[in-house]
């Protein structure tokens, strides 16, 4: 057995909308779209949208980590998404740490690293 890929699936109650903001907010790149299955690249990474979400808020491990966590967020909200924790500096770890919530209700972390 040869493992090929992995991917990170999210669940997606209207596929072009969730599409979209991945792709606008993030500069993912489609690969597949379709209304019940889609793929978004970055680099070797998948996301994948699973059609037949329903919206409500789900707990999920993807993260995105950005060189600008504040600005992020503008962007994160322009795009329909919303600030569920602003990133704050962690204690002890270099990095900043909030989630946002995609248009279809998957709870996302980002993160922004800031040194040692």
């Amino acid at each position: 057995m040869k493992l090929e890929k992995v991917k990170f699936v999210l669940m997606a109650q209207d596929m072009d909308r969730a599409v979209a903001f991945y792709a606008d907010t993030f500069g993912l790149q489609k690969a597949f779209v379709s209304p019940w299955w889609s793929e978004l690249l970055f680099g070797d990474a998948i996301v994948a949208l699973h059609g037949g979400g329903e919206g409500e808020q789900t707990v999920t491990s993807l993260s995105f980590q950005v060189d600008d966590a504040a600005a992020a967020c503008g962007v994160i909200e322009a795009a329909g998404g919303s600030i569920v924790e602003p990133p704050v500096q962690r204690e002890g770890e270099p990095i900043k740490l909030g989630r946002f919530a995609d248009p279809e209700g998957n709870l996302v972390m980002l993160t922004q690293y800031v040194g040692e």
